[in-house]
Formats: structure tokens, C-alpha cells, sequence
């Protein structure tokens, strides 16, 4: 960045700065009313013939008040520039000494403010979990907090580098998978199915399914018997015989759906439970799961279905922030205002709030608040000398014109008392 200096932000005054602007000519144009009033009183009674008695004493009060009148002209000017534009020593302070000012009040800043102790002090009076919950129980206040916190993610996720996020899910994904062993997985998976009585309620479906499978091809078997069955045997037998087989086959299907312990569902049992047993303690079974598992991460289609998963996910996630009445919008405008209703509800709860906020604040405080500090300081160094002389003095100008005032004053006064203790003596 360049050093040239910059001018302090003065350009458009607001209106306070108008205002201060115009209070400090009111008070400019009073202090050096007093100083000319002095002046003439001063030369009006050295004109005078006769010094004594009560000219004397106004002429030693307009001399004394023109003096400290300009000794306080003196002394408030060279704060600012030079009196009359002549350079003498010690004078034009803060031009001169603008970034020494610059360091003294980031200094300042950092030691009395940024402080982990009045840190801590402010944000535990300010009761922020309280406040915080009060804020969010109202349903109209969580719904603009989920509407900003909706932005800050779609922005987020705006910003994201899409391919390395991608590479990131497919090594997860991958590292997940390979980390898995099917076989076993598939076992404890069938036992629990066992365990639950879930396998028999399939051999269910699939028993109903077999019932009406028969029925719904009834003619096809019956053609198929034709087409097996010698030429010489005559039809009528053929349909007693299949007549015979369809019904037995039908009685059997139903015995086994109607009857909960029969044989069958038994065997089913123990078929189901061995398989499920040797998946989980056989070698070879294991051997075989993970090559299966291998063939699928390495299939084109499977490779393609790893690839799309971040742009999907954050296609929905983008589209989700974006709709006020999507789940994730209605979700979490309804999570801030239950986190409201406790925080504006539960003690405990706010002083947890309370103590998290206040160390974190703390911590960045304690090492972030030197950064602080030189931000001050090298901003103020980088602003022009003048610009900022006439920056302050309009911010405190006003009162500083008291001091021209009260210093003709008391000038006038001082002048008064040294004439009459001279009278006196």
C-alpha cells in the first residue's frame, strides 16, 4: 500500500460536524471580540491625560486581559498550526506530533479497553443468553435469523471450491466403504432381520406372491403339461393330472402362509440363520464380499454415482436455502426458536451462553487486541498532518475557545489585583 498520506474522512460533513463547525466560529468570534474589546479599552486609557483613581485600574484590567487573551490565543493556536503562520519552536503540535498521538492512542485503547477483564466485565452485565433468547423466542425474529443464517450458508457454499470438495466426499466415501467389511455386515444384518421375525413376514409376501403367480399363468402351465406329455395319452387324463398337481402345489402354498409352524418356516430358520452365521465367521464368504465389493467400486456406473454426490447435495442445499418453505428453512427457523424459548427460560442455559461468549470474546481480545492497537496507529499515520489538525480542533475547538475567554478573564482580574495591591503598597 502507499505511505502518501491520505486525508482523515472530512470530506462530506454531517451534520453534526456542520453544527460543530458553526459553534466553533460563534465561540472564535467571542473569545477575539474580547481580545479587540480589551485592546481598545487599553488604548482608549493610556490616551487618557491621568492614570490615576478608577482609570488606572481599567487600564491595568484591559492590559492584563489582552495579555492572557493572547497568551491563550497563543497557546490554543499552536496546538493546531502555527500563530500567524510563523514557525516557532513547539508550536503546531498535533500536526507535528500526529503520529506520535496515533501510537499514544492505540496504546491507550489497548490498555484500558481492550482488556480481558473489562471485556468480561461489560458482556457479563449485558446479560447476552437472555437477551439473545427473548430475541429469538419471538417467532418473527427466528425467522429473520433463519433467513440470515440461510444467506450465510448459500453464500458459503457459493464460494466453495467444487472440485476439491468433491474429491474430498469421493475419498471419504471410498475410505468408508473399504473400511466396511460386507460380509459380516450382511450377516449381523440377516440376524437381526431373524431376530425380529422380519424374514418370515418376506416368505409372506413371497408365499402371496407364488399364490397368485399360479393363478394369474394357470394356462400356461396347463399348455406347457400338453406340450410334455405323450401323444398317446389321452386330455382327460392330462387334466386330472394337472388338475391334481395345481391344486396340491396351491394347498401346499397356503399350508405354509396359514400355518406359523410349519415345517417349511422352519427350515427357513435354519437356512436363513447358517447363511447368516457363515457370512459372518466364514473366509471364504468374507473373500468373496469384499471382491464383490471391489467389482462395485470400480464400476463405471457406481464411479458416476460418487461423482454427482456433492452437486447434487449442493444443488438441493442451495435450492432448500433459497425456499422459505422448505424443510430445511421451516427446520431451522423452528430449532432458533426453541434455542430462544430455553435461552429466555433457563438460567443455567444463559450462563453457559454468557461464560462462552465472554471467553471467546476474551481470547480474541488477548491476542488480537495489539492488532487492534496498530490499526489506530497506522491509520492515523497514514492521514495528512493538516487534514487532522482541523479534523480535532473541529471536534474540540468549541471548548478550547473557552480557555482564550476565561483567560482574558482572569487576565483582567490578575491585572485588577497586582494595580491595587501596587495603590496599596
Amino acid at each position: 500500500m502507499s505511505d502518501t498520506a491520505i486525508s482523515p474522512p472530512t470530506d462530506a460533513l454531517s451534520p453534526d460536524d456542520v453544527e460543530r463547525k458553526s459553534a466553533l466560529s460563534r465561540m472564535k468570534l467571542v473569545a477575539t471580540s474580547l481580545l479587540v474589546f480589551a485592546a481598545l479599552v487599553f488604548l482608549a486609557t493610556s490616551l487618557a491625560s491621568n492614570d490615576d483613581g478608577v482609570i488606572g485600574y481599567v487600564r491595568a484590567v484591559a492590559e492584563a486581559a489582552m495579555v492572557g487573551a493572547l497568551a491563550d490565543w497563543f497557546a490554543v493556536t499552536a496546538l493546531f498550526r502555527h500563530p500567524l503562520g510563523i514557525p516557532i519552536p513547539h508550536t503546531a503540535i498535533i500536526p507535528k506530533r500526529k503520529d506520535q498521538i496515533g501510537r499514544s492512542l492505540g496504546d491507550f485503547v489497548e490498555s484500558n479497553f481492550l482488556t480481558a477483564e473489562v471485556i468480561d466485565q461489560r458482556l457479563r452485565g449485558a446479560s447476552i443468553g437472555r437477551r439473545a433468547g427473548e430475541w429469538l423466542a419471538d417467532p418473527a425474529h427466528a425467522e429473520r435469523a433463519g433467513e440470515a443464517v440461510s444467506d450465510v450458508l448459500h453464500g458459503g457454499l457459493e464460494v466453495l471450491d467444487d472440485d476439491e470438495i468433491q474429491l474430498g466426499v469421493e475419498h471419504f466415501v471410498e475410505a468408508r466403504i473399504h473400511a466396511t467389511d460386507v460380509a459380516p455386515l450382511l450377516g449381523r444384518g440377516i440376524a437381526l432381520t431373524i431376530e425380529g421375525g422380519h424374514h418370515q413376514r418376506l416368505l409372506d409376501a413371497v408365499l402371496v406372491g407364488a399364490r397368485g403367480f399360479l393363478e394369474d399363468n394357470r394356462g400356461v402351465f396347463r399348455r406347457r403339461l400338453d406340450e410334455e406329455s405323450p401323444w398317446w395319452v389321452p386330455d382327460g387324463i392330462d387334466d386330472r393330472v394337472f388338475d391334481k398337481i395345481y391344486t396340491a402345489v396351491g394347498r401346499f402354498v397356503d399350508d405354509v402362509h396359514s400355518s406359523p409352524r410349519h415345517e417349511v418356516r422352519a427350515a427357513v430358520d435354519q437356512r436363513v440363520g447358517d447363511f447368516a452365521e457363515r457370512l459372518q465367521n466364514d473366509p471364504a464368504l468374507h473373500a468373496k464380499g469384499e471382491e464383490l465389493k471391489a467389482e462395485l467400486l470400480a464400476h463405471p456406473e457406481f464411479r458416476r454415482w460418487i461423482d454427482s454426490l456433492w452437486g447434487e447435495a449442493k444443488q438441493a442445499m442451495l435450492e432448500a436455502t433459497d425456499d422459505p418453505e422448505s424443510e430445511l428453512r421451516r427446520r431451522l427457523v423452528g430449532s432458533l426458536q426453541r434455542l430462544g424459548t430455553r435461552l429466555a427460560t433457563e438460567p443455567e442455559l444463559q450462563r453457559k451462553i454468557d461464560d462462552w461468549v465472554s471467553t471467546a470474546v476474551a481470547h480474541v481480545v488477548e491476542n488480537y487486541r495489539t492488532e487492534v492497537s496498530e490499526i489506530i496507529s497506522s491509520t492515523v499515520a497514514k492521514w495528512d498532518a493538516d487534514a487532522t489538525a482541523e479534523k480535532l480542533e473541529l471536534q474540540v475547538g468549541r471548548d478550547l475557545q473557552f480557555i482564550r475567554i476565561n483567560g482574558t478573564i482572569v487576565g483582567g482580574l490578575a491585572g485588577f489585583v497586582i494595580h491595587a495591591v501596587g495603590e496599596l503598597l
